[in-house]
C-alpha cells in the first residue's frame, strides 16, 4: 500500500514562496563577457587580495602621452 503524504497549508505557502525566491534569482544572459561583468560587480575583492593588487599596479611605468596631445600641447 503506497503512503501518500499530504502538504498542509503551511507547507504548501512555504513551497511556493521557496519556488518564487528561486525564480526571481535567475539571471540570463546573452553573452559570456556580459555573465563576467555582472559577476564581478556583485563580487566584493578581498582585502588582501586588494592591497597586492593595488601594491603591483604602482610599480607599473605611467603610459605615454597619445601623439595627439604632443601635438595639440606644444
Amino acid at each position: 500500500m503506497k503512503r501518500q503524504t499530504k502538504l498542509n497549508q503551511q507547507e504548501q505557502q512555504q513551497t511556493q514562496a521557496a519556488e518564487q525566491q528561486t525564480q526571481k534569482s535567475v539571471k540570463e544572459f546573452a553573452t559570456p563577457e556580459e555573465m563576467l561583468r555582472y559577476d564581478a560587480a556583485h563580487t566584493p575583492v578581498p582585502a588582501g587580495i586588494a592591497q597586492r593588487l593595488q601594491q603591483s599596479v604602482e610599480t607599473l611605468p605611467k603610459p605615454a602621452r597619445p601623439w595627439w596631445r604632443r601635438l595639440w600641447n606644444k
